[in-house]
């Protein structure tokens, strides 16, 4: 049986149909309900982010949000154009990408980064929730 992990994983399953068959790879995973509360983090980043705006394409919004969270907290691969412009790519957080260690560093500087950048103008309630995720 496949069952997502989080809303943005459902949205890709529904593109999947019943009985066909897909290529995949399965890898030992560090820590499923950690992975699962990082993107429970992102989530609701997102939404106080957000504000509620409609996005053309919410998926692919959030995708970048959370690609540009995880290059605010500094875990990243600089790559530089042609013309020497830098360009940054956020680190993949699949389970064969980083270790768990590497992982809990990334979320410690996450937690950062966002209280930095999204939540430095957030109400008590707003912080509130934003410490259950500590």
């Amino acid at each position: 049986m496949l069952m997502p992990a989080d809303d943005y994983s459902a949205d890709k399953l529904t593109k999947l149909k019943t009985g066909g068959q897909y290529p995949v790879e399965i890898k030992q995973t560090r820590n499923p309900q950690f992975h699962r509360k990082v993107f429970a983090f992102f989530n609701f980043c997102f939404q106080h982010w957000s504000g509620g705006h409609k996005f053309q394409d919410e998926s692919l919004q959030f995708d970048q949000f959370r690609k540009e969270l995880i290059i605010m907290a500094g875990f990243h691969n600089a790559y530089y154009s042609i013309n020497s412009e830098a360009r940054l790519e956020a680190k993949s957080l699949s389970f064969g990408s980083m270790s768990q260690d590497e992982f809990e560093q990334c979320y410690q500087a996450l937690i950062q980064a966002a209280m930095s950048n999204i939540f430095k103008t957030a109400d008590e309630r707003t912080l509130n929730q934003l410490m259950s995720f500590f």
